[in-house]
């Protein structure tokens, strides 16, 4: 199934329709500043088994979108410092490596108490979340180079997906460029994967 909900003017009756199909344990392709992004609800074990399938892989590391900096510090720990980073770069195509709290399901964690942590400057994604009333799982749809197509055209996703997840929300052409990803659990940040965001 596929939807078209633009960052400009989201539809609220759209938004509402995809966060029915999260909060049932669906799966939805949604638009972010950087890349197409598979997500489901933090809240969703069978939801969470199923986007580590589509990835293929066992042990996919997810991140979590958040509506804003106070959610993402309810499921995280975030001192003084990363708070400062935090609030400078987001929203914003950053990827940020925390320390998860209790509040984050352990099947979000996989054996790590490290969370990324996303809030994307792409209206969708935070409306979404916003929605939905609690955090989102996240991971990229996979870039091949060969089709890169599939991974940024809305109906060629849906064409190639959509026997696997329950929506795909057209928001227009996607990028191909990741997020930086920053970890924030050392002394200092610590820059793992250079990518849209600039780092300074």
């Amino acid at each position: 199934m596929l939807t078209k909900i633009y960052a400009e003017n989201p539809s609220e009756r759209e938004l509402a329709r995809a966060a029915a199909v999260l909060e049932r344990g669906g799966i939805v392709v949604y638009p972010t500043d950087s890349v197409y992004a598979f997500g489901c609800s933090i809240r969703s074990p069978k939801a969470i088994e199923r986007m580590r399938r589509i990835k293929g892989k066992r042990e996919t590391t997810f991140s979590a979108v958040f509506a804003d900096i106070a959610e993402a510090a309810a499921y995280c720990r975030v001192d003084n410092a990363a708070f400062r980073i935090l609030k400078r770069s987001l929203p914003g195509p950053y990827t940020f490596l925390l320390p998860a709290s209790s509040r984050m399901p352990d099947k979000a964690l996989e054996r790590r108490r490290i969370i990324g942590i996303r809030i994307p400057r792409n209206a969708v994604a935070r409306a979404l979340v916003g929605a939905l009333g609690c955090p989102m799982l996240t991971t990229s749809v996979r870039d091949d180079e060969e089709e890169r197509a599939y991974a940024t055209d809305p109906g060629l996703i849906a064409e190639r997906y959509g026997s696997a997840v329950d929506l795909v929300i057209d928001g227009g052409a996607g990028d191909i460029v990741p997020t930086t990803v920053v970890d924030l659990t050392q002394d200092e940040p610590q820059v793992l994967r250079e990518g849209k965001g600039e780092w300074r």
